[in-house]
């Protein structure tokens, strides 16, 4: 499943009809009131973004299940008043779907104003996905955007049908839910580390054959758990066991073994001896459940176990309960695994369903990565499927990036040397299939510029001044710079913010006086290894990034690329891993689309700057988001330096 899909920013929306699909499935009293709103809140900035860039918005829903009846007691009416008062404006409901009320109000909305149609459940059609329902829905707008992702694993006339008929893009939740669920599923930063739990192993058989070939952990814990104890030859008492599945349960331990993953199983259990908060508590082992008893949590050997597996994680998907939990007796291994993720810094996602209904009921909700509002579909999603809501929006281009690998001689080199040093590299890679840059000492430049002239390779300087002239003894100008032949220039490495005090101002500063001369700048961004270690890496790279493009902006930004060198792998020896490198310059580009937007953070190049070499350089610049290399070491040998750019 192709998760490049196009977002309501990569289409022009003002003074045009947007048909927004939300989930207002929401949970009402008897006297109608809502009595959760987490769904309305998470519609609002899709719906908000709409009417900010003026769009006349069409809003439809499900809500509980009519059975294709029209039935007051499921009206969106309620959602309606809600969301009018959230939006400062009154939402006008319609009374029917597709029928004249609803095609009168869509005709009349104006633009920055929002009308929403009745229950569209309401009609048969709808679960049927009935072509003609889905084209009477899709002529009262230009655009749809799809933004309910607990819908998409359903192919329903409002969440599949109408994309035949319309430009289809995604809303902010279903983009943000691709954006964790795919980089977990597809690029996870390892160990991963998978947590299943909840009642029924029939329900999870799909996602653990599918985990089993991407993690490096997998926990299963809940009712699922006594299945997989028996079939390790264990006695369970009372405990809820598929017995069906017994078999299945010993070839997936086995499937696991050879696949090299580590699969924890609970070691003891909380059991009662009856299904009731106030029964008779026992510890028990979990393969010696007594016979009167039945497990209904897990206990505290297991607890210390899995919080372990889940400290040493960097990435943690988590769906179904350890236990009871909606029981206070048998909720303290769901609330335990909870907590752990909350202190974890690891990237955090939990699968919607109980376990969502657990972390907010715990208060734990924002302490979290990502809590997805979809438990079918994110289940789904894990286990690989095809999800109709998401195949069918249009697919985004992504601009292709021509990789950069620049040396950093750094204060190494005589003029002489430097001169052999090029000579030497020019044949070795007159083929490559990336710019080439060398980053001398200033000394070197008039030994290298003549030589390399009329080849595939740029010459760079290694730091430059932010004044164009003046009383700053030892420094360049961009203009020197320039004069001296050079094309590009380092900024910002770790090297001279830790010994010449740079900081993110007058790394800021050089960049956009370099940028603003012609020159192509190559910004430099990381983080030390105590700042890695105490989880603050995204939060610093996302700050130097931003804080060094201050007052860049259109084509400017095209002349920047960007480097991120862990500090904490610079001449240690060290080195991220690929994915984990990945996904940092993922986050680095995440930054620079929320300075800038997508489109401009999607051209810029982002190079990996941790000690690559020869030994690692396939693997790096295999991962999607890695541009290119700013080698150290590797570069003051032609050979070595080829071998990277050759990689």
């Amino acid at each position: 499943m192709n998760l490049n899909k196009m977002t309501v920013e990569d289409i022009q929306v003002s003074g045009k009809k947007v048909l927004v699909r939300c989930d207002f499935n929401v949970p009402l009293d008897a006297d109608l009131n809502i009595t959760d709103e987490t769904r309305i809140n998470a519609a609002l900035p899709t719906i908000k973004y709409l009417l900010e860039h003026n769009a006349a918005v069409i809003l439809c829903s499900h809500l509980g299940r009519p059975k294709g009846e029209f039935n007051m007691k499921y009206s969106l009416a309620p959602v309606a008043k809600r969301l009018s008062e959230k939006l400062g404006f009154e939402v006008k409901l319609a009374k029917d779907v597709i029928g004249p009320d609803a095609k009168k109000l869509a005709a009349e909305v104006e633009p920055g104003k929002a009308i929403m149609l009745e229950n569209v459940r309401f009609h048969a059609e709808e679960e049927k996905n009935d072509p003609e329902f889905a084209k009477e829905l899709a002529s009262m707008a230009e655009i749809y955007v799809s933004d309910a992702f607990g819908t998409v694993h359903r192919a329903h006339a409002s969440t599949a049908g109408v994309a035949q008929y319309l430009p289809a893009v995604a809303g902010f939740l279903i983009g943000k839910e691709l954006e964790f669920l795919g980089n977990a599923v597809e690029n996870p930063v390892r160990p991963f580390v998978a947590i299943l739990g909840g009642a029924k192993v029939k329900d999870k058989i799909g996602v653990i054959k599918s985990l089993l070939n991407k993690v490096d952990t997998l926990v299963i814990g809940g009712g699922m758990s006594y299945t997989f104890q028996v079939a390790m030859g264990g006695k369970v008492g009372r405990s809820l066991l598929d017995e069906e599945r017994i078999g299945l349960a010993k070839e997936l331990i086995e499937e696991a073994e050879q696949k090299g993953v580590k699969l924890l199983l609970p070691v003891d259990n909380v059991c009662g001896d009856s299904f009731s908060n106030d029964c008779e508590r026992i510890t028990a082992h979990s393969r010696n459940i007594p016979d009167n008893f039945e497990g209904m949590d897990i206990g505290p050997e297991t607890v210390a176990l899995f919080t372990e597996e889940v400290k040493k994680a960097r990435t943690i998907v988590w769906n179904g309960p350890m236990g009871c939990f909606e029981m206070p007796n048998f909720a303290k291994g769901t609330l335990a695994i909870a907590q752990a993720m909350a202190e974890s810094s690891a990237i955090t996602i939990i699968g919607g369903g109980d376990s969502a209904a657990a972390v907010t009921q715990m208060g734990l909700a924002d302490k979290m990565s990502h809590i997805s509002t979809g438990g079918g579909a994110s289940l789904e999603f894990l286990e690989g499927k095809q999800l109709p809501g998401v195949v069918c929006l249009n697919d985004r281009v992504i601009p292709e990036r021509r990789p950069i690998i620049a040396g950093n001689w750094k204060m190494n080199k005589t003029p002489e040397e430097a001169a052999k040093l090029v000579t030497d590299l020019i044949p070795l890679v007159k083929n490559a299939k990336c710019d080439v840059v060398v980053c001398t000492p200033a000394v070197c430049f008039s030994a290298v510029k003549p030589i390399i002239e009329g080849t595939n390779i740029k010459l760079g300087a290694q730091n430059v001044h932010f004044k164009a002239s003046g009383a700053y003894t030892g420094e360049l100008s961009a203009d020197m710079l320039k004069a001296a032949g050079c094309e590009y220039v380092i900024i910002g490495h770790s090297e001279r913010r830790q010994y010449f005090g740079e900081t993110d101002k007058t790394v800021n500063l050089r960049t956009v006086a370099a940028v603003k001369a012609g020159l192509k700048a190559i910004v430099c961004v990381g983080e030390m290894k105590d700042e890695r270690e105490a989880g603050y890496t995204d939060m610093i790279v996302t700050y130097q990034t931003q804080m060094a493009l201050h007052g860049l902006g259109g084509a400017e930004l095209d002349n920047v690329v960007i480097a991120y060198e862990p500090v904490w792998a610079i001449g240690t020896g060290l080195t991220a891993t690929d994915e984990e490198a990945n996904r940092t310059i993922g986050v680095i580009r995440k930054a620079i689309a929320q300075k800038f937007g997508r489109n401009v953070a999607e051209k810029m190049r982002i190079q990996y700057g941790g000690s690559m070499k020869g030994s690692n350089v396939k693997g790096l610049m295999a991962q999607p988001e890695i541009d290119g290399g700013l080698i150290g070491g590797a570069s003051l040998e032609a050979e070595k330096f080829a071998e990277v750019v050759n990689y």
